[in-house]
């Protein structure tokens, strides 16, 4: 794999904050932007794909946890796939659930649990590796691979902020 064109680290305080990231976010998407997100289980990856939902207008009560359906719809400003790669085993599993033939289509993706099926990524995507640091406390590393990504790295995360 390439270096990534940009980076960005912050530090979110609270589940709160991690969530209203996630708002800044979704309301930066569209179609055919790719999302993935990495950390261990409980590094705050669902606040932020609520938060994500949020921003894109989806209705709070449609977003749930894919584990079990692998890829879930959302309706909102923009369609929005959310799909978990917890429960696959390979690639060629992932492949035969149809999840390749949504990524770069009508519709934004965030994929969660992307390092246990790297090759599920399109070539430019943007990556959110969330760490716990202490409770409550998220340390967040943005990597944005290609020119679109970049640009909703910038937009999302200024250098100035």
């Amino acid at each position: 794999m390439s270096a990534p064109t940009r980076t960005r680290t912050l530090r979110s305080a609270s589940p709160e904050q991690t969530h209203a990231w996630g708002v800044k976010l979704g309301r930066l998407l569209r179609p055919g932007d790719f999302v993935g997100l990495v950390g261990d289980l409980g590094a705050g990856k669902t606040h932020l794909v609520r938060g994500v939902a949020e921003g894109a207008e989806v209705a709070r009560s449609e977003v749930a946890s894919p584990t079990f359906a692998i890829v879930y719809p959302y309706r909102g400003r923009i369609p929005l796939f959310h799909a978990d790669l917890y429960r696959l085993e390979d690639y060629d599993e992932l492949y035969a659930t149809g999840f390749l033939d949504l990524v770069g289509g009508e519709g934004a993706m965030l994929v969660e649990w992307l390092d246990k099926i790297p090759r599920a990524a399109p070539r430019e995507y943007l990556r959110v590796t969330l760490r716990e640091v202490e409770e409550d406390v998220r340390e967040l590393l943005v990597e944005a691979w290609g020119e679109r990504p970049g640009e909703l790295l910038e937009a999302w995360l200024p250098e100035n902020r």
